[in-house]
């Protein structure tokens, strides 16, 4: 039975009770099911998952449980997928701008647009690493 929070609750296994919290996963995991033990049907996608704690062990204090279920997610976010580029509102205006005036047949009203638009593009589209 879980809390008015959402995130935290009881888990009751016949007479006993132990404290429990829902935990989000850094990715979706697929689950699977076979009959036959050959063909394998997709069942669910799995984005939760419902920790349940010793009594007396303190409740986690985030909402991701960062590890996920196997080794290889081991810090999954951080490994795969890439933080946001640090842009600067005006300067993305500023390449919008001189972009939407290169379409329409005028010029570019900066000198260092190519530049801009190198750097715009290869922060948007560049190389994972």
């Amino acid at each position: 039975m879980l809390a008015e929070d959402g995130r935290t609750g009881t888990f009751v296994i016949g007479n006993d009770s132990f404290p429990a919290s829902l935990l989000d996963l850094p990715t979706v995991v697929e689950s699977y099911k076979t009959y036959d033990d050959t063909n394998l049907v997709k069942t669910a996608d799995v984005g939760q998952l419902i920790m349940v704690r010793e009594p007396g062990d303190p409740a986690p204090d985030v909402v991701e449980y960062r590890h996920g279920l196997t080794p290889p997610t081991r810090d999954a976010r951080k490994r795969r997928f890439r933080r946001e580029p640090d842009l600067n509102p005006e300067f993305v205006r500023r390449v919008e701008k001189d972009l939407l005036n290169i379409m329409a047949g005028g010029t570019a009203e900066t000198a260092d647009i190519l530049y801009n638009i190198i750097l715009f593009s290869f922060l948007f589209f560049g190389r994972e690493e």
